[in-house]
């Protein structure tokens, strides 16, 4: 499969609404598995479809490589549709292929549940606490045109300003391929 490079902070296709997937072709799974394979290059958790320039409804999880999710298989979201966020919100710092190297508090709900089809087009619900709700919140995100700098107090985010700029310039050192200016 074919690692993608990751689209980062400033390019336009992270602010748009994604558009939603018609049918799943053979093409598209193709699409699904580099992005699984990009988003393992790079050590990460969740990867949507616009983060590699493909504007369309869709994400891809992963948490394996996360302590208590060793047994975790790859979960493919297509239009995914929240239908419940709990009341309870918990605070904890996230990252972001998209934002390298940046860090920051994020507070989201413990619990979701999610409408989506599977790669057979089948609908799909499920319920997700903790770690699991948090990366589905945070691809689900991508998908609105939201990033973390858009879930985080005024303070916070003028304290990124100078970590954004530098990454819209693509002055960061990661180890995993970016989208070039």
């Amino acid at each position: 499969m074919a690692i993608l490079p990751i689209t980062v902070y400033g390019d336009k296709i992270l602010r748009q609404k994604t558009q939603p997937v018609s049918s799943v072709s053979d093409e598209l799974i193709v699409k699904i598995k580099n992005m699984i394979d990009t988003m393992h290059n790079a050590r990460g958790v969740g990867l949507a479809a616009n983060q590699v320039g493909f504007n369309k409804s869709l994400f891809v999880v992963d948490l394996k490589g996360v302590d208590g999710y060793e047994k975790f298989k790859p979960m493919i979201f297509i239009n995914p549709e929240l239908l419940l966020q709990s009341d309870e919100k918990v605070v904890i710092e996230e990252g972001c292929l998209s934002l390298p190297n940046l860090r920051a508090e994020v507070e989201r709900s413990k619990m979701v549940k999610i409408r989506y089809l599977n790669t057979d087009e089948q609908l799909m619900e499920l319920e997700a606490d903790d770690f699991l709700a948090r990366v589905i919140l945070h691809e689900y995100d991508h998908l609105i045109g939201k990033m973390i700098p858009d879930r985080v107090n005024k303070e916070m985010k003028a304290q990124l300003q100078a970590e954004l700029k530098s990454i819209k310039k693509r002055k960061v050192e990661i180890d995993y391929p970016i989208t070039q200016l």
